[in-house]
């Protein structure tokens, strides 16, 4: 019988859903995080279920030929990377059986009868992402600014974190020296009190834009107009934005922003389409990748130009504007008015006039367009963590839509997507995985989707 905080020597066999290492112990199966593959490793048993048990890592008796020295140095504490101490190549591995593992478990599809694509990995898998949101709290009566750690609202400091952007480093560096300067109260998130909350720093990649972001609880902040100062001797600095957020709750953006210095967006490009970016805006984190995600989808969509096509899910009409390139008219349609408009703008930035936006449900607007006697040929589909919703899938079947691309950032909730697909009428062809976030357990993929004739 396994005992709660003792010591055993387990060996690990394979890798859980966010790299986690799993062994089995006297018939048990084991999660301890942080250890890989291969390796022969002593854990203190930290909680122990029916039928499994979480171990926390002491010490490696045989290392994996996968291992490496994490290059952060709070790796350890920090909430933000789950397995950057396995070697980049081992977590494209990983990632691509966690993808078809998931298809061929969770969604019963055949993998032998479809094409089954390597994954494309980053060519660059550190300081890729382009938007970071930093936490401003108050513990024990000190400023902490950092990330919070693994499953803790405790803050874990850092001087410099591998993947943003180098620019952040130095902001944050100058948010802190402003802080202590000036004697500004953080968040205690107990009492609700204090003057900053949050930093948010968003670069444009292919423009060198930045925007800075103050997350506050009340207008009026001691030395603001010093911050301003000092942070416009950071290159690329277009935009110093004010948010106030009051409220108690774990959104970071408030209702109300003032434009402190410069104006309220910056611009970014994927490929050759340019995007507004404001504070509250949506856009992929990482721009590289994003690329090559929509160029999948986008060869996976083998648009004709007469094709109608729907884009639901559609967000800020990223991918929406893609496919316009191709078709002859692409409808998106979303649930988020701020989404909608911004796409709408991107449209406009864009000089893109075969491309509308339609602010509702989609399993509501698509039956619509059917019912007017809408043509469309086919669907991309770009939900949520949590999948689509299964009145959405139905309405898609009901259109009797010939040609569907789903575009998704969790593999379960995929393979169950896919299972219900296929359960209406549709089957699935390719399959692309795509590592937008190295160093995280996190993956995207594009599925190519076609409706079996009758």
């Amino acid at each position: 019988m396994i005992e709660k905080n003792k010591e055993y020597n387990i060996e690990i066999l394979r890798q859980g859903i966010d790299g986690e290492g799993i062994g089995i112990l006297e018939g048990i199966t084991v999660f301890v995080e942080g250890a890989l593959p291969g390796e022969t490793i002593s854990a203190k048993i930290i909680s122990v279920k029916k039928t499994y048990a979480v171990g926390k890592l002491i010490s490696i008796i045989k290392a994996s030929e996968e291992r490496v020295n994490p290059i952060c140095s709070v790796y350890k504490r920090c909430g933000g990377c789950s397995i950057m101490h396995e070697v980049y190549e081992s977590q494209l591995s990983f990632k691509e059986k966690k993808v078809y593992d998931n298809l061929k478990r969770i969604g019963n599809i055949d993998l032998d009868n479809i094409k089954c694509n390597k994954i494309i990995g980053m060519k660059e898998p550190l300081r890729y992402r382009n938007k970071v949101i930093v936490p401003v709290r108050e513990e024990n009566g000190q400023v902490k600014m950092g990330f919070f750690a693994k499953k803790s609202h405790s803050i874990t400091e850092f001087d410099s974190c591998f993947l943003q952007f180098t620019e952040a480093d130095e902001i944050l560096s100058i948010v802190k020296d402003w802080i202590r300067n000036f004697g500004i109260k953080a968040y205690n998130e107990v009492n609700h009190s204090g003057d900053i909350r949050d930093i948010m720093i968003r670069k444009g990649f292919k423009t060198g834009e930045i925007m800075v972001v103050i997350i506050a609880l009340k207008e009026n902040i001691n030395g603001i107009k010093a911050l301003t100062e000092k942070l416009l001797k950071i290159t690329g600095i277009k935009s110093i934005i004010l948010n106030i957020n009051n409220k108690r709750t774990n959104v970071a953006l408030g209702d109300k922003s003032f434009v402190l210095w410069g104006q309220d967006h910056i611009i970014d490009k994927i490929s050759d389409l340019k995007f507004k970016i404001g504070a509250s805006s949506f856009f992929q984190v990482n721009p590289a990748g994003t690329e090559i995600l929509y160029n999948t989808a986008l060869k996976f969509a083998d648009i004709k130009e007469n094709d109608k096509v729907i884009d639901a899910y559609c967000g800020a009409g990223t991918i929406s504007l893609f496919l316009a390139g191709k078709a002859e008219k692409v409808t998106g349609v979303e649930i988020v008015t701020q989404a909608i408009d911004n796409a709408r703008e991107n449209a406009k930035l864009n000089n893109i006039t075969n491309a509308e936006f339609i602010c509702g449900k989609s399993e509501e607007i698509i039956p619509e367009l059917v019912d007017k006697g809408d043509k469309i040929d086919l669907v991309v589909v770009d939900p949520p963590r949590k999948g689509c919703e299964k009145v959405l899938l139905e309405a898609i079947a009901r259109a009797e839509i010939k040609r569907m691309v789903y575009v998704s950032c969790d593999s379960a909730t995929l393979a169950r997507d896919l299972n219900i697909l296929e359960g209406l009428g549709y089957k699935v062809l390719e399959v692309q995985p795509v590592d937008m976030f190295p160093n995280t357990g996190h993956v995207e993929c594009v599925v190519l989707m076609s409706r079996v004739e009758k």
